[in-house]
């Protein structure tokens, strides 16, 4: 068996210290935490910190934006300055790269957007996330896309995110072969609120198809 085929999770949308803490004892690699004041997952920086600060060494803090201000990128940067930026609206390449910071781009998948093209401007990003359209939502629609529109061989590190589950996240890696996967609303049991036993049934599939891509490139 070849190893190194590790897919990474990320758990969105974290609002409590215990969901975080679970998360990462049950594998998560990053937590998401919602600075957009419009979701019903949003948190101030001052309690992404106040969370951040009980979590282990080597946990990704991945703060999200929808079309933020300089700021309120800046506040969120000055209560946890190791933050990894998300940016999930319509933000200019030039804009997302100018913190100094790693950060990610999401560009919202359906039918007629090319993704490549609309990724593009972003060739600076740490990551691409792709996520499901929706008229007014940014994310956390728990809905899931047409996997079939994500080309092969983006150019850089791939995350998926949009209605993925236990019951659908390993289909997702054996089609996709994404870098890491994106969930929120797949791991809740109410807005905000994360439930334990969805989140281990999740980190249990996806570390269960990153076994059976093993086997097959063994």
């Amino acid at each position: 068996m070849k190893a190194g085929i590790r897919t990474r999770i990320k758990i969105c949308g974290i609002t409590r210290i215990e969901d975080g803490a679970f998360a990462v004892e049950r594998g998560a690699d990053a937590l998401g935490f919602v600075l957009w004041d419009k979701s019903a997952r949003h948190v101030e920086p001052a309690r992404m910190a106040t969370i951040a600060r009980e979590m282990p060494s080597f946990v990704s803090i991945v703060a999200v934006f929808v079309n933020p201000t300089d700021e309120e990128v800046q506040a969120a940067l000055d209560a946890w300055p190791a933050a990894t930026l998300q940016f999930h609206g319509e933000e200019p390449a030039d804009f997302c790269a100018r913190f100094e910071r790693p950060w990610m781009k999401t560009v919202r998948a359906r039918a007629g957007i090319d993704l490549i093209e609309s990724f593009s401007p972003y060739h600076r990003a740490s990551a691409w996330l792709v996520d499901a359209f929706h008229d007014e939502l940014y994310g956390g629609t728990g809905k899931r896309f047409d996997w079939s529109l994500v080309p092969r061989g983006l150019s850089r590190p791939m995350v998926l995110s949009g209605g993925l589950s236990a019951e659908n996240v390993g289909d997702a890696i054996e089609h996709l072969h994404p870098y890491a996967v994106d969930v929120s609303t797949g791991v809740e049991r109410g807005k905000g609120i994360k439930d334990a036993g969805k989140i281990a049934s999740f980190v249990a599939a996806v570390r269960e198809a990153d076994r059976g891509a093993s086997i097959e490139q063994a």
